[in-house]
């Protein structure tokens, strides 16, 4: 009897911790949305109502209306593709050249792999505002690529940073290599193994790197700004500068841009968001 009492205390007890933290992680999560619905709310509100005090959680009235003001003179989908000129061959190539490289320092043996793999751990360090100034000159006065995408999109040839290689490369370590070898013995070629066996095993790092890379070019305002000067160049970031600047005080129509800015961002992370996840947990207890 005692021990059943026991039992049952220590499960109302855990039934209790349950409720507490998901209590906890669902206040976080609201705090984390409320930015977004203040952007989406104040976007839906005339001005005088934005500015009045105290201010209101829920509109009292639903003015559709800015959206198409703002359309009037943010030409969005010319910004939107624009945007996605740059992200989609970047992360392309910023996932496909880091499954390269991750697979090269995991399974191939070259001479001088530990000194490459320890020089370019090292770069992860380097501050990214100490080569933008050279980065910014060997662009524009070296390959004369200003005002163009291209010094947006060719860095991302190298794995779009070191991290995402190394993330590459500690999920390819703990396949076994057994595994290569007996598709070897049936006659299959390392390309054929790298993407018929392994990449599929390590699917969630892979979309993990895709989406960080995503993120990455998505807020990286200040060098879209650097590098593109044409307004039929703009992208998201450089337009909504830009347009917030002109409109003046009319902050309802500038956030309906902005709101209209950020959707793509959001949706495409609700689509990827469970392979997210699961690579995140799984880096998690990999490393």
């Amino acid at each position: 009897m005692l021990a059943n009492g026991v039992f049952k205390s220590a499960k109302k007890k855990e039934k209790w911790l349950n409720l507490v933290i998901t209590l906890i992680v669902l206040f976080v999560a609201l705090l984390v949305l409320l930015p977004i619905w203040w952007i989406f709310r104040s976007s839906l509100m005339s001005t005088g109502a934005l500015n009045a005090y105290p201010p209101s959680f829920i509109p009292y009235e639903w003015l559709w209306s800015n959206y198409s003001k703002a359309l009037e003179t943010f030409e969005y989908w010319k910004y939107f593709f624009n945007t996605f000129s740059i992200i989609v061959p970047a992360v392309l190539f910023g996932t496909v050249t880091a499954i390269f490289c991750g697979y090269a320092f995991a399974r191939l043996r070259f001479r001088g792999k530990k000194l490459i793999f320890n020089i370019c751990v090292g770069t992860i360090l380097l501050p990214g505002m100490v080569t933008l100034i050279p980065l910014y000159v060997f662009w524009t006065k070296g390959l004369g690529l200003g005002d163009t995408y291209w010094p947006l999109i060719l860095p991302y040839l190298t794995g779009g940073g070191f991290f995402n290689i190394f993330l590459i490369k500690q999920f390819l370590m703990t396949i076994p290599m057994e595994l290569d070898e007996a598709a070897s013995i049936d006659g299959a070629g390392r390309m054929c193994i790298l993407w018929t066996i392994l990449v599929p095993s390590i699917k969630p790092a892979v979309v993990v790197v895709a989406m960080m890379l995503f993120i990455q070019i998505w807020n990286d305002m200040l060098q879209q700004i650097i590098y593109i000067n044409s307004m039929s160049k703009f992208t998201f970031a450089v337009a909504l500068t830009n347009f917030t600047g002109s409109f003046g005080t009319n902050w309802p129509v500038a956030l309906a841009a902005t709101f209209m800015t950020i959707f793509p961002g959001i949706i495409i992370y609700i689509l990827g968001q469970k392979s997210f996840v699961e690579g995140i947990v799984l880096t998690g207890m990999k490393n």
